[in-house]
């Protein structure tokens, strides 16, 4: 039987397939076939949703439960809303839903298998794409994480990962928590954003461009340009604790959700590796600095998105056989020295001050 046990009940294929078709719930495209240009490289799908939150008439109203989270444990673009949403202390305010892929085949894309009924418990839907359906009968496009869902109507009102964390650090202030930090301070907007707009091509899309792109030499110029990005990064972080310093601030998120992934996830599908990322010694002491914040690491799942299914194949991985084994716990939480670049070394987030 296909699928995955859910209270002792087996969702397959076969069911998931009748499921959607009730639902009007068409296949999920492919990245490999519907976003490969002609030199065999990955061009990732443009954000449907974009509709920025603030004042202006058209744009999104920031309110207090009215939207639902939907994110992924392996992904990194809706990962990084996840721990943003802790961070900020929005859990009141924003309610959070982890999806699951579908079946064995994942044919119908992001579900809730996990789920009793195989549904999300709010909004009853089986399918993430049932929300996009919603809000554009004629969408045909990928059903992506983050997603956040306006749970009055069903409908996705945005899955603009690059923007969604700045969403929540300033359209979503006033629910934040009384000492919740500034990780997007009015002073230096503007540089994260440009620091932002460089880390998606190098850093965080980079894996993704190797790992779909169908020619040598579309994977080659992605692979040079992470790793010429990983140096770069590696020399700022010799005398700074974090990318702008002393605090946290949103692109350090960003840079670390790849960096979760990388050695333990995302190496199973690229070649040769010129450098671990546990080679970087200011990165990798970077990384765990962050890792030793609560919401980071409640927010990042080493085991579920290390572990690949053990009946794929009889050649199993090094993960497959050895991922019950490796005590990440351990290794994230080794004693770094960072601290002492910091001016404030007990303190890592540039707090607002609220009364």
């Amino acid at each position: 039987m296909s699928g995955v046990e859910n209270n002792s009940v087996v969702w397959t294929d076969e069911e998931i397939e009748l499921e959607a078709k009730e639902r009007n719930v068409r296949p999920r495209p492919q990245e490999t076939k519907s976003e490969i240009d002609d030199r065999g490289a990955f061009i990732r799908q443009p954000n449907r949703f974009r509709t920025p939150f603030g004042d202006k008439e058209g744009e999104l109203k920031a309110e207090k439960g009215r939207y639902r989270l939907f994110w992924a444990k392996g992904c990194h673009w809706s990962n990084r809303a996840s721990i943003v949403r802790e961070l900020l202390g929005l859990e009141d305010a924003i309610s959070v839903q982890i999806v699951t892929s579908t079946g064995q085949s994942n044919q119908y894309g992001w579900g809730f298998e996990d789920q009793p009924n195989h549904e999300d418990p709010v909004t009853k839907a089986k399918f993430l794409s049932e929300f996009y359906f919603n809000a554009d009968p004629d969408y045909d496009g990928r059903a992506t994480v983050p997603s956040l869902v306006d749970t009055t109507t069903n409908k996705i009102v945005n899955n603009d990962y690059h923007r969604l964390t700045n969403y929540f650090e300033v359209a979503f202030e006033p629910w934040q928590a009384e000492d919740a930090p500034d990780l997007y301070p009015e002073h230096l907007r503007k540089e994260i954003d440009i620091l932002n707009d460089w880390l998606f091509p190098n850093i965080n899309n980079a894996h993704y461009r190797m790992a779909f792109s169908q020619s040598l030499a579309a994977y080659n110029e992605a692979d040079d340009d992470f790793f010429n990005a990983m140096d770069k990064l590696e020399e700022r972080l010799e005398y700074n604790r974090f990318l702008f310093g002393d605090y946290v601030t949103d692109s350090d998120v960003r840079f670390f959700v790849t960096l979760a992934r990388w050695d333990s996830y995302y190496y199973r599908n690229l070649g040769p590796q010129k450098k671990r990322m546990t080679e970087y010694r200011n990165i990798w002491a970077y990384a765990r600095d962050l890792y030793e914040i609560p919401a980071f690491k409640n927010n990042t799942y080493f085991k579920d998105f290390s572990r690949e299914p053990k009946n794929s194949t009889i050649f199993n991985s090094y993960n497959a056989k050895f991922v019950d084994q490796i005590d990440f716990e351990e290794l994230w939480s080794t004693p770094q020295t960072r601290r002492f670049l910091s001016r404030t070394p007990e303190e890592k987030f540039l707090r607002k001050n609220k009364k």
